[in-house]
């Protein structure tokens, strides 16, 4: 393990003015996704799909770098440059998600999971051979009656260290992805209490496994009410929630947070993004690693035309990125959105 290396990397990750593009959705997620814009899911619409967005001209000055799946990993595009390469071109760094998906916990019903442990290090190895510099491995938190419990809290913090400290063995920087999940109608302060909780056990595991803080990147779900709740908070509440409980679970020495959007609008994941920013300087830069709230706008442009969209889809996707951007100095405003 080289740790000046890991250290460099996980720095770029979150360079000033600049976050991660989530393009990791597995086979399932990319066909609802192509569903809502009636394009038929092929190997080679994704593949197109994501050479569109991996070549966004000027891509890299928003963004430090994307997660892949690991189809994506291994495509090329229509002139036969390897995906990861014409990303390394852009001053965008190639990561991916190596995590096989949450399945039930045993014992535990209405919880979850993430496995992916057996066989990892070799698939690192190999990812790493193909170009990968960083990975992510997502955990899932459902809030609901009775849960989450603190079995299965542990249980995904314990894999997510585990693979935490494979990841650097191998010289990829991990991001570890604890996600709490909007879905549901708890309270901003349920969420809080769960998220910090959630937090230390990950940190508290991270320690254990020996994982070098100062070379990983958390990407972690905000401070949010659940999206059925009754008078859900409003920006400002949200942004000093999260900013509260990452002060007190994150150690100082992490490289960075950033955050999933977790199903919030484009806009609106920016603008708590910004809020947060605007409340000072914390230990650890605070950015975005969204993938639809990124994605959205220009998933429904080239969806309307495949083939004769692809500079507008590009504009949409370059815009966003800079909005998010901008946003992780404090410096945006919702007037500087189109129609506003």
């Amino acid at each position: 393990m080289n740790t000046s290396t890991l250290v460099e990397t996980a720095n770029a990750m979150v360079a000033e003015g600049e976050g991660i593009l989530a393009v990791d959705e597995s086979s399932g997620t990319i066909q609802k996704r192509f569903d809502t814009v009636n394009v038929e899911c092929t190997e080679d619409s994704r593949r197109a799909y994501r050479q569109m967005l991996l070549t966004t001209p000027g891509l890299g000055k928003h963004i430090s770098g994307a997660i892949l799946f690991d189809e994506t990993l291994r495509q090329s595009t229509e002139d036969g440059t390897p995906f990861p390469t014409v990303m390394q071109q852009a001053n965008v760094i190639p990561g991916i998600k190596v995590d096989t998906g949450a399945h039930p916990l045993a014992g535990h019903p209405g919880e979850k999971v993430t496995e992916g442990l057996d066989g990892l290090r070799g698939r690192l190895e190999e990812y790493a051979s193909l170009g990968a510099r960083f990975a992510k491995w997502r955990a899932v938190i459902t809030i609901g009656d009775g849960i989450p419990t603190t079995a299965c809290v542990n249980a995904n913090a314990h894999a997510l260290a585990r693979y935490a400290a494979l990841c650097q063995d191998a010289g990829l920087v991990p991001m570890v992805e604890p996600e709490v999940l909007i879905n549901g109608s708890h309270s901003l302060e349920e969420c809080f209490d769960i998220s910090e909780a959630t937090l230390r056990s990950l940190f508290t595991q991270m320690y254990e496994q020996n994982v070098l803080l100062e070379g990983a990147i958390l990407k972690a779900s905000m401070v949010i009410s659940g999206d059925t709740a009754e008078n859900r908070a409003g920006v400002s509440e949200v942004a000093e929630a999260t900013v509260e409980c990452l002060l007190n679970a994150v150690p100082a020495a992490l490289a960075g947070v950033v955050f999933l959007s977790g199903g919030q609008g484009d806009e609106e994941a920016t603008a708590h993004l910004d809020a947060m920013n605007k409340l000072g300087v914390f230990p650890w830069p605070l950015s975005f690693s969204y993938g639809r709230a990124l994605q959205a706008p220009s998933l429904a442009a080239w969806g309307q035309d495949p083939a004769g969209n692809i500079e507008l889809a590009q504009q949409k996707l370059a815009h966003r990125a800079r909005m998010n951007g901008l946003a992780t100095m404090g410096q945006y405003e919702a007037s500087m959105e189109p129609g506003a």
